[in-house]
């Protein structure tokens, strides 16, 4: 069993950056994809990033590509989401989420979740 505490969220200007981390405690975290999921505003959950159980990444979000990248501290049991280049559109809860393995696109399929950290884009 997971749990996992997101942070790093905050208020940024257009353009800027910001590192949320994903911290997990329990027992065998490396074996775990690590997704990065979000939700605005009125809209549904959806999946950014994810970086699998052996170090592979997956973006589900063509909006994010070439913006945000995502890595992993095993030794640290954490996951990293650099988002640079931040928009008014990347306005959301961002949430972290473990599953057993690979990654997959779908915020039901993981196991455990995080409480979700605040990102505001605003000048």
């Amino acid at each position: 069993q997971l749990r996992l505490v997101e942070s790093g969220g905050g208020l940024v200007q257009p353009g800027g950056s910001l590192t949320l981390s994903c911290a997990a405690s329990g027992s065998n975290f490396k074996y775990y994809a690590i997704g990065w999921f979000r939700q605005a505003p009125g809209k549904e959950r959806e999946g950014v990033l994810c970086i699998s159980s052996t170090g592979g990444s997956a973006n589900y979000a063509d909006s994010t590509k070439g913006r945000f990248t995502i890595s992993r501290d095993n030794a640290k049991n954490t996951v990293y989401l650099q988002m640079n280049s931040l928009k008014p559109e990347d306005i959301a809860v961002y949430y972290c989420a473990a599953l057993w393995g690979g990654c997959l696109p779908r915020f039901s399929d993981y196991e455990y979740w995080g409480q979700g950290t605040q990102v505001t884009v605003s000048s």
